[in-house]
């Protein structure tokens, strides 16, 4: 008798630390979820250190959300350089200023700080039908799969604060004058993000192919990026076109939607009279 009680409290004992083994389980992949995105550095918001003392980076950001108070843009383009940038070409007055749009791009921003001047008032009053992003290849510190969350974090604050936009992700450019680490880098981001939006609703993915800039050799050339990753005129026309073909199809679709909203809104007030 007194063998089977002790058997029984050891039964009691094996159930009792199998349920506390799987309660910790859980709470490890618990808290290694949470350590993971907040260990990722591309996906918690944070803004540029002013290591200069100019205070130019702040005074964008600032800049950018007068701009979106005065002006109602139809296209908004958020990214880093290669965003900023391209607001200083003449494709930028030919090919998109005709559309009504804004460039809130800054050199050297990574996709933290895209995040930081999203949730701190550059949204807040815009209303465009359509939102460009090109972020992450500053991002050198974090893997392929960090950026990635990065740039998802991004579509995904886009999103909530922009509920009737179409956001156009692109792809990122190939980058260097020869074979390396980070245009390996990119390429790797830019499959993750072509899964990862596949099936998403008001998003879509415009992949960069390489081959537009890399050429048989393996080489990009100068006379589309000029220090191997700014692109010059001719780049940006590689870049743009497909770019701008993307963005007429999708304003297309807004533009049939407000069309079939106006004649049903004409049919009904007719059917009032």
């Amino acid at each position: 008798m007194f063998s089977q009680c002790l058997f029984r409290n050891d039964l009691r004992m094996l159930y009792v630390s199998y349920c506390f083994r799987r309660i910790d389980c859980c709470n490890i992949l618990l808290i290694y979820v949470l350590f993971y995105k907040t260990m990722n550095s591309a996906t918690v918001a944070q803004p540029v250190e002013d290591v200069q003392g100019d205070g130019r980076w702040m005074s964008q950001h600032n800049r950018f959300i007068a701009e979106g108070k005065e002006r109602e843009p139809e296209v908004l383009f958020i990214g880093d350089s290669l965003i900023q940038r391209m607001s200083q070409t003449s494709l930028w007055e030919s090919m998109f200023e005709p559309l009504h749009c804004l460039n809130f791009g800054i050199g050297g921003d990574q996709t933290q700080n895209i995040l930081w001047r999203l949730n701190n008032g550059e949204l807040e009053t815009l209303e465009p039908k359509v939102v460009v992003l090109l972020a992450g290849t500053n991002n050198y510190s974090n893997t392929a799969e960090e950026v990635t969350d990065g740039i998802m974090e991004i579509v995904s604050v886009i999103q909530s604060k922009l509920k009737s936009s179409h956001i156009i992700v692109m792809g990122l450019p190939p980058r260097g004058e020869k074979p390396n680490k980070l245009r390996e880098k990119n390429s790797a981001i830019n499959f993750n993000l072509s899964q990862n939006l596949e099936n998403m609703a008001n998003v879509s993915f415009l992949n960069i192919d390489p081959s537009m800039f890399v050429r048989e050799n393996g080489l990009i050339s100068f006379t589309d990026m000029y220090d191997y990753l700014h692109l010059t005129n001719t780049g940006y026309q590689k870049l743009c076109e497909p770019l701008l073909e993307e963005i007429q199809n999708v304003l297309q679709v807004f533009v049939k939607v407000e069309n079939t909203s106006m004649t049903i809104s004409t049919t009904v007030s007719d059917v009032d009279d």
